[in-house]
C-alpha cells in the first residue's frame, strides 16, 4: 500500500503556513489531502492558524482567541500579503474539489481544550455539507471523545508524539486511551514511530497508522516504502515526485 500524502498546514515548506494562497497552490500539486488548524475567536468565529499565540506566524501579538475575525484578517501572515484566514474562507477553497481535509482542533495557550470548539467546527461543516470529507484531529483525548459523542460516525485522527504519550501515562496507556474513540487513523511523530515501529504497526495496523512530519527526500522515500496509511509533510511536492 502507498500512504496518502497530506499537505501539512497547506504545505508550509513551500508557502506561508495556513494561508489561502498556500492552500490554493497546494491544490495545484494534485494533493489528496490537506491539514490545517482551527482556533476560536473572541466574536464566536473560527480562525485557521496553528499556534494559540500570534507572534510566530503573524504581525500580531497575544492569544488568537482574544481577537475577532476582523482583527485577525487585518494582521499579516509572515511572508504573505494576507491576514489570518477564517475557517469559512478555507472551506471555500476546498469546497468544490475532492480533497480530504484533516482539521486539527487546537489547544489553548495553556494546552487545554477550548469549550465549544467541537460543536462550532461540526456545525460549520454540516452547514456546508462537507462532513464526509473532513477528518477531525487532535492530540487531546477529551476533544476526540467530545467529537465522537457529538457525531458518532465522524472520521477521527488521533495525533501522538513522545510528549503526549508521556502525559497519558506512557505509550501503551496512550494507545488504550486513544482507541476508546475508534479513530480512523493514529498519526505518530516520525521519531517515535521509528523507535516503536514494530510495536505500533502490530498494535494499530497499516490501514490506520500514519507518520508526521516527513520532509527530507531520503526520509520521504523511506517512509513511502513502509506499510502506512498516511504521510504528513511540509513538502508534498517531493512526496508526489514534483519537486
Amino acid at each position: 500500500m502507498t500512504p496518502k500524502i497530506i499537505a501539512h498546514r497547506g504545505a508550509r515548506g513551500l508557502w506561508p503556513e495556513n494561508s489561502l494562497d498556500g492552500f490554493r497552490r497546494a491544490l495545484a500539486l494534485g494533493i489528496a489531502a490537506v491539514e490545517f488548524d482551527v482556533h476560536p475567536t473572541r466574536d464566536g468565529g473560527l480562525a485557521v492558524i496553528h499556534d494559540p499565540l500570534l507572534e510566530r506566524t503573524t504581525s500580531g501579538t497575544g492569544p488568537v482567541a482574544e481577537r475577532t475575525l476582523e482583527e485577525l484578517a487585518a494582521l499579516r501572515l509572515k511572508g504573505a500579503e494576507e491576514g489570518v484566514p477564517s475557517f469559512e474562507a478555507v472551506l471555500d477553497v476546498f469546497a468544490e474539489v475532492p480533497v480530504e481535509m484533516h482539521i486539527e482542533l487546537k489547544a489553548d495557550s495553556r494546552g487545554g481544550a477550548y469549550p465549544g470548539l467541537e460543536e462550532a467546527v461540526l456545525a460549520r461543516l454540516a452547514a456546508r455539507g462537507l462532513e464526509a470529507r473532513a477528518v477531525l484531529t487532535s492530540f487531546l483525548p477529551e476533544v476526540l471523545e467530545r467529537l465522537r459523542a457529538l457525531r458518532p460516525r465522524a472520521p477521527l485522527l488521533a495525533s501522538l508524539n513522545a510528549a503526549s504519550a508521556a502525559r497519558l501515562g506512557g505509550l501503551e496507556s496512550a494507545l488504550e486511551t486513544l482507541e476508546r474513540v475508534s479513530p480512523r487513523y493514529i498519526a505518530v511523530e516520525k521519531g517515535l514511530l521509528a523507535e516503536e515501529f514494530t510495536r505500533l504497526h502490530a498494535r494499530i495496523g497499516a490501514e490506520r497508522l500514519g507518520v508526521w512530519t516527513v520532509n527530507e527526500p531520503d526520509e520521504i522515500a523511506r517512509w513511502l516504502a513502509m506499510p502506512l496509511a498516511t504521510l504528513t509533510t511540509d513538502r508534498p511536492d517531493r512526496a508526489l515526485g514534483r519537486a
